[in-house]
């Protein structure tokens, strides 16, 4: 017990010496100028953190390198917070981890709750962010140890849970919605082969880099939504009274919130520390859990809190523990974290396991920013959610034209590619005529994004172990994954046969007295 004090005691004191580093008043600065460019490019559909930090890059000459990362990492969780914005007001994901918010925020909208539900997703980032800073503090070198053990079998057995997991993620069939994550592998293949650089399913030249995932999500999510709403004469009626007593969310909300809450923020931690993964998978994996286990699983799709608060808390924790193999391991979990890598090197400083050691006020200032930045982050929320809300008084057909030229400007400045903005058009007709037959577009989304994955350390694993399978059973990781996927098969499987028998028997019982 004296030791645990002991390490606990020196973690505290590392802590308060990265508060004494942002809360210098130049450093401070910078932290608040980051979380709110942050929210304002995660607001604006299909930019997304990625091309701020991009653009933001050379400045980090000027900077040195503490201010430097805590800038750019401000800009990243900031925008994690702003993708709920349009996901809840306009269903545009301002970000691909904010795909999910719009299956449960953008129903609260249109059901006239769209303040109650900024404020609720406001609350559940704030909570996930600070148990994912918590875990930063506590867990970053036992977490990158344990990083360390995933090799190529374990992240293909991970990626392949969660491929299953995708078929939890709609409300309506099971198989259809495997079937559209099939889909979405199909569609990530797309492109050059990363290893032997042939092209797949190339029609043209402009496609040798494959689908951007920015252009296949405005269109299946934004896109669709403006053609749905097009195509139908009855005009929005949404009630905006910004009543402070109509947004604060009842005691059984509160309640009903608490554990989804928590189960979002564990499963969040745990996926931003393994590197290549990320807040998007994380917020999938929060919402398939919470509709699998919930009492009421027919109330997701219809703005469910639990379905809402849940993926908003697992994407902020992500945000947060992503900078544990960032900066302990110098590896990458996304895009993002790669260009803050090259925004340390560039400046100096090599990430990595020496990093605590050599650079304690680097590494502590910029875990403490998270602490402070999230507060600035809520403050800044909760005034400004009566002005978001005021954007549903716009008459929809004069938001039209604005939220194409967001699209299309989104679209475009993230590979200055003409062929993506046509594939978004494309995209969007195609998620309106999946919606019109009753397919969800979320499960293209993750099959989409973990296709790749899937693929890459799919081929590594033969590669490595020479097409030897039972590798997948022998690891105890893998084998572990192996277990959970099979379980999970086998519970969404018997509960549907539960569920049919017990229509059936209740069809037969409400039959039975008009029986001759």
């Amino acid at each position: 017990s004296t030791t645990y004090a002991g390490v606990g005691e020196a973690m505290a004191e590392q802590f308060l010496l990265g508060l004494s580093v942002v809360l210098q008043p130049h450093v401070l600065m910078y932290a608040f100028f980051g979380v709110l460019l942050g929210q304002v490019i995660g607001v604006l559909p299909g930019v997304g953190a990625i091309t701020a930090i991009s653009l933001l890059l050379p400045v980090t000459f000027y900077l040195d390198p503490t201010s430097s990362v805590i800038l750019l990492a401000g800009i990243y969780y900031g925008s994690q917070y702003g993708g709920a914005i349009a996901s809840i007001l306009l269903n545009l994901p301002g970000t691909p981890s904010s795909v999910v918010t719009c299956l449960e925020g953008y129903p609260l909208a249109q059901s006239g709750r769209a303040g109650f539900a900024l404020l609720v997703t406001a609350i559940s980032s704030f909570i996930g962010s600070m148990f994912g800073v918590l875990i930063v503090v506590l867990a970053a070198i036992p977490m990158a140890a344990l990083a360390l053990k995933f090799g190529a079998p374990e992240y293909t057995m991970l990626v392949a849970l969660g491929l299953v997991a995708a078929s939890l993620i709609s409300s309506g069939s099971p198989i259809r919605a495997f079937s559209m994550a099939l889909v979405g592998i199909a569609l990530g293949m797309v492109g050059s082969d990363a290893n032997t650089g042939q092209y797949r399913f190339v029609a043209t030249d402009a496609l040798a880099d494959g689908i951007s995932l920015v252009s296949l999500a405005m269109g299946l999510f934004g896109v669709s939504e403006i053609i749905r709403n097009a195509s139908n004469v009855e005009t929005r009626k949404i009630d905006i009274k910004l009543s402070y007593k109509d947004l604060l969310p009842t005691r059984a909300e509160l309640r009903s919130m608490v554990s989804p809450v928590g189960r979002g923020a564990s499963i969040g931690a745990f996926f931003g520390a393994l590197p290549g993964t990320g807040a998007a998978i994380a917020a999938f994996m929060a919402y398939a859990l919470e509709r699998r286990i919930s009492r009421t699983p027919k109330e997701f799709g219809k703005g469910h809190l639990p379905g809402l608060c849940a993926p908003e808390s697992a994407n902020n924790a992500a945000a947060q523990t992503s900078f544990i193999p960032t900066l302990t391991l110098g590896i990458p979990g996304d895009a993002v974290m790669a260009l803050i890598i090259g925004a340390l090197i560039l400046n100096g400083i090599i990430p990595g396991p020496r990093l605590i050691v050599d650079e304690p006020q680097l590494f502590w200032g910029v875990i403490a920013s998270f602490f402070v930045g999230n507060i600035i982050l809520l403050i800044i929320n909760i005034p400004l959610i009566g002005l978001w809300v005021r954007l549903l008084s716009i008459p929809y057909h004069r938001l039209y034209p604005a939220i194409v030229l967001l699209i299309c400007v989104g679209v475009y400045s993230h590979r200055s590619s003409v062929t993506d903005v046509v594939l978004t058009l494309v995209f969007g007709l195609l998620g309106y005529v999946m919606k019109w037959f009753r397919f969800e577009p979320a499960p293209v989304l993750l099959g989409f994004v973990l296709g790749p994955m899937l693929e890459e350390n799919f081929r590594r694993t033969m590669l490595l172990y020479s097409g030897d399978f039972t590798v997948f059973v022998t690891r105890p990781i893998s084998a572990t994954l192996v277990f959970c996927g099979v379980a999970l098969l086998v519970f969404t499987f018997v509960s549907a046969i539960v569920s049919r028998r017990k229509t059936l028997k209740s069809l037969k019982g409400h039959s039975g007295p008009f029986s001759v």
